[in-house]
């Protein structure tokens, strides 16, 4: 099974159906919490309330086979994947399971695709809901389908879709499903867990706290200009951005350097930046203000030089993440020289891997040419990487098997 690149992991901040049937037979954990009682509007308040809060486990989990046109070919027979489960302490095992040309005679044209309960620790039963889907060659979900309601399993029963999808469609080179004949499969679980009631006694009208403010008053605070006490000159036209000297410093420690060791820019307060546009820097000063980046998608590269400039980690793993899920044949070669450049390591990492997944078609870009020329090193790692993968790890030779008596 081919490795995966791990997720991006952003520092925090100072945030078609079918009813499936049965055959006959490390993920991230969202349990659901009690929280408050649930707002009424403008329905009278009770003294005594009650609510119930259903405890749900949501995870996902992917299988990669490779090859997979050397799947077994008779009606029946089936693949398995490893076990897996919503955390390292939880007793619920589960595996996906597949009969490539269907269960029986009636989805002998069809893939089926099932969800089986391995083990239940000392539960006898659990109730799951799930969704599978496919990712094609850009890695998006397609042809996903979900149970309509949480079914019931026990160990070594499963449920799932006897006709998950047509063979012939899957295995149509022009539908993208199956990139260098890898079939991708998504699952997504929802585990139903133990129910909790909260209850209580109000004599009072409950305390109703306003919304929070905070980055919608900065950005107002950053458009008008109002007390800015600093300039930024930005780009070859010297454009002029107000900003405030203390938020800057709170936020960057590149300008709480420059202005609290009365360096030319604190005394002057005028701070020269002609290495980035007038939009690249508007859009840095208002994440410092707001913690968001509402155009990061499409000025990801840019954004990523300034928040390398200006030591902003989160802002520069959030471009990492936007340019990473963007990846294709003619830009892969452009992040690895940006990610080089800038020391993103995150998205190096996802473009090397894509890069090993479409060799064929990368090397033959302008992008490739052009890094040829330019950045040799990185041509080397890359040729190093699938030298790699190529080689097969050495071990101890293997026996040939003696020929058996007719």
């Amino acid at each position: 099974m081919e490795p995966q690149p791990p997720p991006l992991r952003l520092p925090p901040m100072l945030d078609s159906t079918n009813d499936p049937s049965s055959a006959g037979g490390p993920p991230l954990s969202r349990p659901g919490s009690p929280g408050q009682p649930p707002e009424l509007g403008g329905a009278p308040v009770a003294e005594n309330w009650c609510y119930t809060q259903v405890k749900v486990t949501k995870f996902t989990y992917m299988w990669s086979i490779n090859n997979f046109s050397f799947c077994r070919e008779e009606m029946g027979e089936v693949l398995k994947s490893s076990t897996f489960s919503a955390g390292p302490n939880d007793k619920f095992k589960w595996c996906l399971r597949i009969n490539p040309k269907g269960l029986d005679e009636e989805s002998k044209d069809y893939l089926s695709l099932y969800l089986l309960l391995v083990s239940c620790g000392s539960k006898n039963e659990v109730r799951a809901k799930f969704k599978f889907s496919l990712l094609n060659a850009k890695r998006e979900e397609t042809k996903a389908m979900e149970s309509q309601r949480a079914y019931r399993f026990i160990q070594g029963k499963d449920w799932g879709f006897k006709k998950f999808i047509r063979r012939d469609f899957l295995m149509d080179e022009t539908n993208g499903l199956l990139p260098d004949d890898r079939l991708t499969i998504h699952c997504e679980v929802s585990v139903v867990g133990e129910t909790q009631n909260v209850s209580g006694q109000s004599n009072a009208q409950p305390v109703r706290v306003p919304d929070c403010r905070l980055a919608e008053e900065l950005s107002q605070l950053l458009e008008r200009g109002l007390h800015a006490d600093v300039a930024l000159c930005v780009g070859a036209n010297g454009a002029e951005l107000r900003a405030h000297k203390s938020v800057l410093s709170a936020r960057s420690p590149v300008f709480q350097a420059m202005f609290e060791h009365q360096m030319e820019e604190s005394r002057a307060n005028r701070v020269e930046v002609p290495d980035l546009d007038e939009d690249t820097m508007r859009e840095v000063l208002r994440y410092l203000y707001t913690g968001r980046a509402p155009n990061l998608s499409n000025m990801a590269d840019s954004l990523l030089a300034a928040a390398d400039k200006y030591q902003l980690d989160r802002l520069k793993v959030m471009c990492e993440e936007s340019l990473a899920a963007s990846l294709t044949v003619e830009n892969t070669c452009d992040c690895l020289v940006l990610a080089d450049l800038h020391s993103a390591e995150q998205l190096r990492q996802h473009a090397c891997d894509y890069l090993l997944g479409h060799a064929n078609e990368v090397t033959e870009s302008a992008g490739w040419a052009q890094m040829v020329r330019r950045q040799p090193h990185l041509v080397a790692e890359a040729f190093k990487a699938l030298a790699m993968q190529a080689t097969p790890p050495l071990g101890p030779p293997r026996k040939r098997p003696k020929p058996q008596q007719p």
